[in-house]
């Protein structure tokens, strides 16, 4: 058995749970932990695409009971409906321009000095969203205290900044809580939203990734198939611990460290490149 092999499906899978739902991009992560690996070959893509479910199983047992509560009242239940029809409306854009641009995205910007820059550029639009959610709170003008009180059009708002996700490095929940700040969503209602948006999302890119793969397969061999379950339970296990960590800090905390992470990190991969110091792939 390769150890090697299964180490380093470990730690993608680590980090691709504990990235996922922070606003510090997991796909920015996965490609640059991935580069100094040597794991992102076409295996190393389909290995990604694949452990991102666990994440997202990891979201659905999190909310079990409100999801439950929502398909379960969905003929009966007003709100029920409306939750329903605001993911739909906040997933649409993003899925949309996925599937036109997804191919030529990934070809020209998923590299670690594009995501690198994105870190960065991300991190001055999050100084920018907690300014203005400061002011939300001081003037108390927010109508919307859960995420029962969205509106289709406050999805579609939310929905439209998701887009901005398809950069690698800016980070799709990034996107959706910052962008859903922006807009004037409370920080809590924000990141709640984010987790349900992405299972639509996320699932719904897993689903098309891998009837791709079905369509052209990528030879598995019996240690990558052990690596593929290894990383598949390491994601789930990091993003519960993850999501149940960052409800906790949203009720009192800002994003603020993580601006400054995306800050540090982005500044190191850059200067890596510039001098030399780490051979990054193009």
């Amino acid at each position: 058995m390769d150890l090697i092999l299964l180490g380093k499906a470990l730690i993608l899978g680590i980090v691709e749970g504990l990235t996922e739902f922070l606003p510090i991009s997991s796909t920015g992560h996965l490609i640059l932990v991935g580069d100094l690996l040597n794991f992102n070959d076409e295996r190393g893509k389909a290995f990604e695409v694949i452990i991102q479910f666990g994440a997202i199983l990891a979201v659905c047992w999190e909310f079990r009971e409100k999801l439950w509560k929502v398909a379960s009242t969905a003929r009966t239940s007003s709100s029920s409906r409306r939750f329903i029809l605001n993911l739909l409306i906040a997933s649409i854009p993003a899925m949309g321009l996925a599937f036109i641009f997804g191919k030529h995205i990934k070809a020209v910007l998923f590299a670690p000095i594009p995501v690198a820059s994105a870190f960065i550029v991300g991190a001055l639009i999050i100084f920018w969203a907690e300014r203005r959610q400061a002011k939300l709170v001081h003037s108390g003008k927010s109508y919307i205290q859960s995420v029962d009180d969205l509106t289709p059009l406050d999805a579609l708002k939310v929905g439209l900044a998701q887009c901005a996700a398809l950069i690698p490095g800016t980070s799709r929940s990034g996107a959706t809580i910052i962008g859903g700040m922006l807009f004037g969503l409370p920080r809590a209602v924000a990141t709640e939203f984010s987790f349900f948006l992405a299972i639509p999302v996320i699932g719904g890119a897993t689903a098309y990734e891998l009837l791709k793969l079905w369509k052209n397969p990528v030879p598995l061999s019996g240690d990558f198939a052990w690596a593929i379950v290894i990383g598949f339970i390491a994601a789930f296990i990091s993003a519960f611990i993850c999501v149940r960590w960052l409800i906790s800090y949203v009720a009192g905390h800002n994003f603020i460290p993580f601006a400054w992470y995306r800050i540090v990190f982005g500044a190191l991969v850059l200067l890596s490149a510039y001098s030399g110091l780490v051979a990054w792939s193009h």
